[in-house]
């Protein structure tokens, strides 16, 4: 992609038709001549020649609109697969976005950023409109996108509600045909398509990781879970449900018209200016199909090796384990630990154009540059241990493997480790050191994981206490023992949850992870080359420095991090007291 190093307030260059043409060319989309009349054409009409090879129908609009992205080096959006958000509608008036082709998609209230879908980018009289529009200063994101979909996606946004509670009075107070589903002309009249395009904006701008349509006796019970909790929203009536449930199905591929089989789709949106994946799963119940939607935001998967919240030892520890160039990393913890965000974390820290970096996952959640990603299908039978397989014969210098789940797998790991290359994966354990009795459990010798094994990584994460609401509390007796403290000592000033808008009054917003590194060496290997005791194995890692992962969280009540509640939530603390 073609981009512009511009110095500060430099305007942006606006492309001269022959290099919209060449490009248009050089994908092989568009004729010499072809591009010749079309110059001809706009002598006359003094046209913009995109426009002109769209309306002699040499090309689309859409193939129009990513040649452009490419000549300006400005981000495109597909418009037919985006959700407006109405909190950035209600910022441009519809007559300045009809006037100026534009149309708001998005609107971040604490960085105060609004994304805009432009025609022309270079319209700064629009942007300068906007601004002057707004109550406070505001920055503003552009994306390419096509004039004629920018004016359909407008007469849409603007000529229907949009709001959750304003499409639940639209569908209670008139007469809704819930039929046509599947097509997709004129299917903003259909009150439930803009309801669960509002329900999965509203989860998306509140951070919410799933999204939960639980199906219940006379209604419906729709829950988000937000920082590990899962939180009701809303109970509507159960007639509203069998619509809604076809209009997910239709949006993730599924078959509409089963209701008593398991069903697993994805669907893929823009949302707020950025890509937004769900993955979907359908289980039927006795009320009827349970649905639940994982998020997948790919901004926020990937989390700098820095930005993991790591003690400099951690880290140190961390770096000293991937310098190694060839072993075993893994990473343990319960279902939605962070396990995955931690792994991309390392792989995108090593990830250059030197390493061949290849992955296995169940499946592939935020696609990365230059990583050869492979989801694992049982249609086409492959999973994790023939997956292996086939790497071993791709040249790879690192591989991960999603997750060990049998002996087969866990051997073609170690042998892929034993042969020269770095291999990453997570296993289902409550510790580090429980890692190894879990490994002899599934069959691996002792002889082959000693040496073999760089280190193990356990990982919780826990609720951060929400900085605005957040009140400092003097430790009582009880807590100052399980942080550490004797009876002598002075009881430490720690924090306990608040509540307050910022957080919807939870007292708690955003995660952290806690962790405990444990990086395997000689005399470790050794008790391990012997069957010794998990006990044993502790004990010579305490010896060595080793931070259990209830020390780890205690540092972070200590920092006024977390509270001491949280921490107990995902960590048993019973032992200290």
């Amino acid at each position: 992609m073609n981009s512009f190093a511009l110095e500060p307030g430099q305007p942006i260059p606006t492309p001269q038709p022959r290099q919209l043409g060449q490009i248009l060319i050089a994908k092989g989309i568009l004729s010499e001549d072809q591009l010749r009349i079309a110059l001809l054409e706009q002598q006359k009409s003094n046209q913009p020649v995109g426009k002109l090879l769209v309306s002699l129908g040499f090309v689309s609009e859409a193939t129009l609109r990513d040649a452009l992205s490419e000549s300006l080096g400005k981000q495109s959006i597909d418009l037919a697969n985006a959700i407006i958000d109405p909190s950035a509608l209600s910022l441009v008036p519809h007559q300045l976005a009809k006037r100026h082709h534009l149309l708001p998609l998005g609107y971040d209230a604490e960085l105060r950023r609004l994304t805009i879908a432009l025609s022309d980018v270079n319209d700064i009289v629009a942007l300068d409109k906007i601004r002057g529009l707004a109550s406070e200063t505001i920055e503003i994101d552009t994306l390419l996108a096509g004039e004629t979909e920018i004016d359909r996606a407008i007469d849409q946004a603007y000529g229907y509600e949009l709001s959750i509670d304003g499409i639940l009075h639209e569908i209670e107070t008139g007469e809704i045909d819930f039929r046509g589903l599947q097509s997709s002309a004129d299917q903003y009249r259909q009150p439930v398509v803009r309801l669960i395009d509002a329900i999965l904006t509203d989860a998306v701008k509140r951070e919410s990781s799933d999204i939960h349509f639980e199906p219940e006796t006379g209604f419906l019970r729709i829950r988000y879970r937000i920082d590990g909790m899962l939180r009701q929203v809303r109970s509507l009536h159960q007639s509203y449900w069998p619509a809604m449930a076809v209009r997910i199905k239709v949006l993730s591929g599924m078959n509409i018209a089963e209701t008593r089989a398991p069903q697993d789709g994805r669907i893929s949106l823009t949302m707020r200016g950025r890509p937004i994946d769900f993955r979907v799963s359908a289980q039927p119940t006795i009320h009827g199909e349970n649905i639940v939607l994982r998020i997948l935001d790919r901004q926020k998967g990937l989390v700098p090796l820095a930005g993991l919240g790591l003690t400099d030892r951690q880290l140190g520890e961390l770096k000293r384990m991937i310098a190694r160039p060839e072993g075993i990393i893994l990473v343990t913890g319960p279902t939605g630990s962070g396990k995955t965000t931690t792994l991309y974390s390392v792989l995108n820290h090593i990830n250059s154009e030197g390493v061949n970096i290849m992955t296995l996952e169940d499946p592939v959640e935020y696609p990365m540059t230059l990583v050869r990603q492979t989801s694992v299908a049982e249609a086409s039978k492959l999973d994790f241990a023939n997956g292996i397989r086939s790497m071993m014969r791709q040249d790879p210098d690192i591989i991960l493997v999603g997750e060990i789940r049998d002996a087969e797998t866990a051997e073609m790991a170690l042998r892929a480790a034993m042969t020269g290359h770095q291999v990453y994966s997570t296993l289902h354990t409550n510790s580090s050191i429980g890692a190894i009795p879990r490994l002899l459990d599934i069959g691996i010798l002792p002889d082959i994981m000693a040496g073999n094994i760089i280190g193990i990584v356990a990982q919780r994460l826990v609720r951060r206490l929400c900085v605005h609401c957040k009140t400092p509390y003097q430790a009582d007796a009880l807590e100052a023992r399980l942080l550490g403290g004797t009876e002598q000592s002075p009881r430490p000033l720690i924090f306990k949850p608040g509540g307050c808008e910022r957080c919807e009054f939870q007292g708690y917003r955003g995660r952290l992870a806690i962790m405990e590194i444990l990086r395997l060496n000689a005399d470790l290997d050794e008790l391990i080359a012997r069957r010794c005791t998990a006990r044993e194995i502790r004990q010579m890692a305490d010896r060595q420095g080793f931070v259990a992962l209830a020390d780890d969280g205690l540092r972070r009540v200590l920092d006024g991090s977390t509270s001491l509640d949280e921490l107990g939530r995902v960590v048993d603390l019973t032992d200290r007291m």
